[in-house]
């Protein structure tokens, strides 16, 4: 649970701003488990905005470096440190993002790699690129390569870096780099969380994905729209397309590794988002409420995307409900339940349900992702098979988005609006 600056900032955030909003945090979101603060990508360019002239900041062994105009306080040291040790002040976690690879300058100099014998020209793989990102060349499943990030992480946990996103490198799935970087960061002692940028990636390569990162994005960047094109690899990514995806991932989800259904584009998206014009969100009330209560439901990581200092009122109140969070952080057994109950509409398979399990409790969160209002009605709590594992006559039912406790039922049945959401607690 965190937030991280691309959604709002792009390339452009500065310490100030970076700064302003981890106090948001810290005053706001803190207490209720948000701990993790991450700069996106870019931070190393002095001119973000030309691209043409962007100004790469690198050490004599060819590693980006902070850029000194906009994060001052990095100083002579050029490291992040005295900004990863203002987040730790705070009680909070401070994290980078870095695209995979070398940088093509320190390749072209042919510049040493820290620790080694090794020189850049030794760890590049030149027909190795990012598709939109030019800055780096791959790195090659060899001795130098290793070195490389190596060398790269060592840098990192120095700063104090607790989390490290690495982007183009899910998608496709690059095993040899990301095995690397596994490596790496283990070899330095220090638990930094490692979580694969963009998606898709592959159901395919579930187990060993499972096996080497923390977390790992299962679509493209997931924007503000609740429908898109129907297809689940398109740019950008909807949230009706997330339902699926989500359920997809769900058996591989579990403490150390969960699917990432990508960053949380709610409240007022702005100075320089990472797409799109500044704007509040188009996502209703409502709909966010939905999305939070699925990313919830199938444990995904909280990474918001808001501008934290324009947060308004209302969306700061979904994102500190006690009892939705808890569903996100302390469920286990979560999945979806396909077609069950019955709604007064002519496609009953627009209500998505699912189930998890909190302790002796059940959880029962249900969607309307219909654009319409409907009735769902569930039947009797023996009757909905064992996927629910509801066997006793009646629950105490709680609608934890209410924090109300409903009484007593022998089933549920609830009028959602369209796009909408509710989320239960079960107890015996």
């Amino acid at each position: 649970m965190g937030w991280n600056s691309w959604d709002s900032y792009g390339m452009t955030i500065t310490e100030a701003e970076f700064k302003a909003n981890v106090e948001w945090l810290h005053q706001h979101l803190q207490r209720y488990g948000w701990h993790y603060v991450v700069i996106d990508e870019g931070w190393y360019l002095a001119h973000p905005e030309n691209s043409a002239h962007p100004g790469y900041t690198l050490s004599k062994n060819g590693l980006y470096l902070p850029a000194i105009d906009r994060f001052p306080s990095v100083g002579s040291a050029d490291s992040f440190k005295p900004i990863a040790d203002y987040a730790h002040s705070l009680g909070l976690k401070f994290g980078i993002h870095i695209i995979r690879g070398i940088p093509r300058e320190s390749v072209e100099k042919n510049l040493p790699i820290a620790g080694s014998a090794f020189h850049a020209a030794d760890a590049a793989d030149r027909a190795d690129t990012c598709g939109w990102n030019s800055d780096n060349y791959g790195v090659k499943d060899n001795a130098a390569g290793q070195a490389y990030y190596d060398s790269l992480m060592h840098l990192y946990a120095s700063w104090g870096v607790d989390f490290l996103k690495v982007d183009c490198i899910s998608s496709p799935y690059k095993a040899p780099q990301i095995r690397m970087i596994d490596r790496a960061i283990a070899k330095t002692g220090r638990p930094i969380v490692l979580s694969l940028s963009p998606g898709p990636t592959p159901l395919a390569d579930a187990e060993k994905v499972v096996q080497s990162a923390q977390m790992w994005r299962i679509s493209n960047d997931f924007w503000d729209l609740w429908k898109g094109s129907n297809d689940q690899h398109s740019f950008p990514q909807n949230l009706m397309d997330q339902f699926a995806l989500l359920a997809a991932w769900e058996p591989y989800a579990g403490p150390g590794h969960w699917p990432d259904g990508d960053m949380l584009p709610v409240g007022y998206i702005g100075p320089h988002p990472g797409w799109g014009k500044p704007r509040h969100s188009r996502l209703t009330h409502t709909d966010v409420r939905t999305l939070i209560t699925l990313w919830s439901i199938a444990r995904s990581p909280l990474i918001l995307g808001a501008n934290l200092t324009r947060m308004d009122p209302a969306t700061e109140a979904l994102l500190t409900n006690p009892e939705v969070l808890a569903v996100d952080q302390h469920t286990t057994g979560n999945h979806a339940v396909q077609q069950t109950g019955q709604a007064k509409n002519p496609h009953a398979d627009d209500i998505a349900i699912w189930t998890a399990r909190e302790g002796n409790n059940a959880i029962l969160a249900v969607f309307n992702r219909t654009d319409r209002e409907a009735r769902v009605n569930m039947p009797p709590w023996p009757k909905l098979g064992d996927q629910f594992g509801l066997s006793q006559h009646s629950y105490l039912v709680r609608d934890l988005w209410l924090r109300k406790t409903l009484g007593r039922r022998t089933s549920l049945s609830v009028t959602l609006p369209a796009h909408g959401a509710a989320l239960y607690r079960l107890s015996k």
